[in-house]
């Protein structure tokens, strides 16, 4: 104790906790001092009844007194199956002082991607991305907390928060610097698993300052606690007892004085050994005799409160425990008075529905678990029909749903599938896993059971593919998923198994299926699929006949319908890598447009076709020079994923591609900042997936263009832009962007292993576009003085693919390395051409780069100065470099 302890009326829980107090008042007052103060994170980490939920009371205390709102929630044991629970609780308050039209005013474009995980709105007809929905709710409460400042967010019992609960609060905890709101998290250590620890480690670890572990009660205090509740004449012998007995638990000790203050001891040494009996009286097995002595009904109507766990009104438990609401009321003074129940504080819990709760979370588990086995599970059942017939859903009858014993019921079936919708439509996929998988158990009917099945591995797509894989094998192995549900079954298989890195088995399982169907749409969709997973494997394969068979599939289509557009973009994108005409491509690709734009089902969130068949067509206009068609569609994808709150991979792909666009026209500034956003959000997607293999490689070649080599080999080191490389392809190719990395640090040796690699994977796909897989310009760079013979070999092919492809970037591409490789007149000749092709190009870096190519060749200041320009507006400082050191030498030039 310090001489500044408490005093005997200060809160048990609250003794020896001055340290954690002061930061308490260190932290507001920071944060009523001034509007722009960051925000600051305190966790507080304690076992049971050591004192959190009287710390955060306590703190509630304090702001208020310095006239902070404090908005507050509480996790409960089991209700960490009901999505969004605790952070709807949370922001309670704000909410209802809003109107739903200031509320969709305010939240602007959140509002319908947040909304419905708030349950302030309808969900829509588009199922929600689950990082979408996360970040929508991180932008609402940051757009509350700046109205309602000074704010106080208090978080108890956050390891039984739900999982997207934790999601959000993970999230929002790493954006506090730029937010002016205290956040303060009550949590056990322990007690959580999973996704859930991991965003309560996240959680800690962006803190303010340490977290804060509370201790057990030194002998003293427990002491001094003793003697302020029973009297100053309690002996030493006593108080040293009650410390021994309750081990320095304040909850313990506070319930363990009553008891004593109840039966009347004496608090003498002579009494002290019927402590340890009365101890257990007041927890587990001893709670449990205690509530059995208050009679029958009154144990059932406990039972009936910790089975609802939040909520509580004595209406619902009267009709969950089937007794009279005179009886129910009885029952819950019986309980009131004997401090297992108790009326909720409305300061803590603002607008809690509730008429009552447990006194301790610690009284409430040890109710629930003296529950029988058997009558839990059907009270659960009946409970879940009480929310239902309340008007509150599927979904909200769920987490008891959960808990019913299988039974064969397809009703119950029926209610879990309902409620896994629900929760799909809020943004809360492994809330929908959870009741799917319940509904395997019950089991559903076999004509339902695959059904059961292909909506399982739906749920789970994003979330985890492998067990996607195994879920969707066994729907299509049943019989009943026919028709284009089965179709689709197959795409969404093929899918997970691309995701899962299962590339062959993913093209092996449409051609399959493909197999089994007549001459038709779905046949034609099936090889439009099989033909786009093929078209992005980077491994080797049998490109030539698979072209072969792609050219006589797409010979007839006309645009008539999606398969058909689906093979136009195919055969395009396929013509394009393998270098055939570009006019040729643009004409198969605009074929797949209608009136210039995507058709409708073909849109960027549309699910029948996914991402990629998109990104081909997109790209496919990136490197045949039609950069405004293919920046409309980078921008579009873009557009379409941030209003519709997709804020996962998706998204990441859409700014990686918007990167490769600035990229292709020479703004280099702009591409860095759109592929350094890409690579923020693919982190959180996860390292090693296409997506992240895109916004890595491209950032690596941008930087390189700007002439930042160091911070082209950093990015390369910190996210592992190195082999082995991914089983889909990447644009532009990574190992001829990963050796041109090599020569510019000096491994020249290195890089030209790296780039003869990337010429043995070339050749073997097929890949003979200049521009997209660009390993050959450089590779005859590196060996021109060493391998002079081979460098013309190489240069001189690089002109023929070019020539064939037709490009003027491809040409000026392939004449800039022609005029790298000569000497004196020749050299100036092509340089001159490889400008006038570049001129005429939209790619402005590469038109840069030839002018000041062309300015050393000939001596002509007045080319570098054009080339300096071009390179400044490009922000190709390593170019402007290499022209000022020229100009510097100005009295060689003419």
């Amino acid at each position: 104790m310090t001489e500044e302890g408490p005093t005997a009326a200060t809160p048990a829980p609250l003794w020896e906790r001055e340290a954690e107090l002061a930061a308490v008042k260190g932290a507001v007052e920071t944060l009523t001092a001034d509007r722009s103060s960051a925000g600051s994170l305190l966790v507080i980490r304690g076992e049971a009844g050591l004192g959190k939920t009287a710390l955060l009371a306590e703190t509630r205390k304090i702001a208020e007194a310095r006239n902070c709102q404090v908005w507050s929630a509480r996790g409960g044991e089991n209700l960490r199956s009901v999505p969004f629970h605790v952070v709807r609780q949370l922001l309670q308050p704000g909410l209802v002082s809003l109107h739903p039209e200031e509320a969709r005013e305010y939240l602007g474009d959140w509002y319908d991607i947040a909304g419905p995980a708030l349950g302030i709105t309808d969900p829509g007809e588009r199922r929600p991305d689950p990082q979408g929905v996360c970040d929508g709710l991180v932008a609402a409460v940051r757009r509350l907390a700046r109205r309602e400042w000074p704010l106080v967010l208090l978080i108890d019992d956050a390891h039984w928060a739900d999982q997207e609960t934790l999601r959000w609060l993970a999230a929002f905890a790493e954006r506090l610097d730029d937010l002016s709101v205290l956040v303060v998290v009550a949590r056990r250590p322990g007690d959580v698993r999973g996704e859930s620890a991991r965003h309560l480690d996240a959680v800690s670890a962006a803190a303010s300052r340490p977290v804060a572990s509370l201790s057990a009660l030194t002998p003293d205090a427990t002491a001094s606690l003793t003697r302020a509740t029973l009297g100053p004449h309690a002996d030493a012998a006593f108080c040293r007892e009650v410390w021994a007995v309750t081990a320095g638990n304040p909850y313990e000790t506070v319930e363990l004085l009553a008891k004593v203050q109840d039966s009347e001891m004496d608090p003498v040494e002579s009494s002290a050994s019927e402590l340890r009996a009365l101890n257990r009286s007041a927890r587990g097995g001893g709670l449990v005799a205690r509530l059995e002595g208050l009679g029958i009904e009154a144990t059932r109507f406990a039972w009936a409160a910790a089975i609802l766990g939040a909520g509580i009104t004595v209406d619902q438990v009267a009709r969950l425990a089937t007794m009279s609401p005179e009886d129910a009321a009885r029952c819950a003074d019986l309980l009131r008075n004997a401090r297992i129940l108790t009326v909720p504080d409305p300061a803590a819990t603002p607008g809690d529905e509730g008429d009552l709760e447990f006194v301790h979370p610690l009284i409430a588990t040890a109710v629930y678990n003296s529950i029988p086995p058997a009558l839990c599970t059907a009270m659960h059942g009946i409970a879940a029909r009480v929310v239902t017939d309340s008007g509150r859903g599927a979904a909200a009858a769920s987490r008891h749903l959960l808990e019913v014993h299988p039974d064969d019921d397809a009703d119950l079936v029926d209610q879990l599938r309902e409620a896994a919708r629900e929760h799909l439509a809020v943004g809360a996929p492994d809330a929908a896993r959870r009741c799917l998988e319940r509904a395997l158990r019950e089991p559903p009917r076999p004509d339902v059971h695959p059904h059961v099945l292909y909506e399982l591995g739906c749920a789970a797509l994003l979330t985890s593919p492998a067990t996607t894989i195994g879920h969707l094998r066994n729907a299509l192995a049943m019989p009943g998923l026919d028709g284009p549900e089965r179709v689709d079954a197959v795409f969404r298989l093929s899918q997970a198994l691309v995701h899962n890195n299962q590339m062959d088995e993913a093209v092996r399982t449409v051609e399959a299926e493909a197999a089994r169907h007549e001459s038709g749409p779905a046949r034609l969709r099936l090889q439009a699929v099989q033909f786009m997973w093929e078209g992005i494997h980077s491994g080797e394969g049998t490109t030539p006949e698979r072209s072969e068979r792609l050219v006589e599939v797409a010979r007839t289509c006309t645009g008539r319908d999606n398969s058909e557009r689906a093979l136009l973009i195919l055969r395009g994108f396929d013509a394009m890598v393998r270098g055939e005409n570009a006019e040729e491509v643009v004409e198969l690709c605009d074929r797949a447009l209608v009136n210039g734009r995507l058709a409708p089902g073909l849109g960027w969130t549309d699910p029948e076709w996914g991402i990629e068949l998109l990104m081909m067509l997109a790209n496919s206009y990136a490197f045949i020079d039609r950069l405004d068609r293919a920046e409309a569609l980078y921008t579009e994808a873009l557009r379409a994923y941030e209003s519709a709150g997709w804020s996962g991979g998706h998204l990441a792909l859409a700014h990686a591609y918007v990167g490769v666009g600035h990229r292709r026209r020479g703004r280099l500034r702009e591409a860095e900042k759109s592929l350094r956003e890409s690579l923020r959000l693919a982190e959180r997607v996860g390292r090693g997936l296409p997506l992240y293999w895109s916004a890595t490689c491209n950032l690596v070649d941008t930087l390189l263009a700007r002439g930042h080599v160091e911070g082209a080999w950093e990015v390369a080191e910190q996210y592992g832009f190195a082999p082995p490389y991914p089983s889909t392809i990447v644009l532009p190719d990574p190992r001829s962007v990963r050796g041109r990395l090599l020569l510019a640090i000096g491994r020249t040796k290195d890089g030209i292993n790296e780039l003869e690699a990337a010429e043995k994977a070339a050749t073997a796909r097929g890949h003979h576009n200049p521009v997209l897989v660009p390993w050959a310009v450089d590779l005859a760079r590196a060996l021109a003085t060493e391998d002079p013979a081979r460098a013309a070999r190489l240069a001189a092919d690089v002109r023929r693919y070019a020539e064939r492809f037709g490009t003027d970037t491809a040409i000026g591409e392939a004449l800039r390395c022609a005029a790298a490789l000569e000497t004196g007149q020749r050299a100036v000749r092509l340089a001159a051409q490889a400008v006038t092709f570049l001129d005429a190009s939209p790619c402005q870096y590469e038109h840069a780069a030839a002018r000041i190519e062309y300015g050393i060749a000939a001596r002509s200041t007045a080319e570098l100065n054009r080339g300096l320009t071009l390179a400044r507006m490009c922000g190709a400082d390593g170019l402007v470099a290499k022209a000022q050191e020229q100009l510097a030498a100005g009295a060689a030039l003419e």
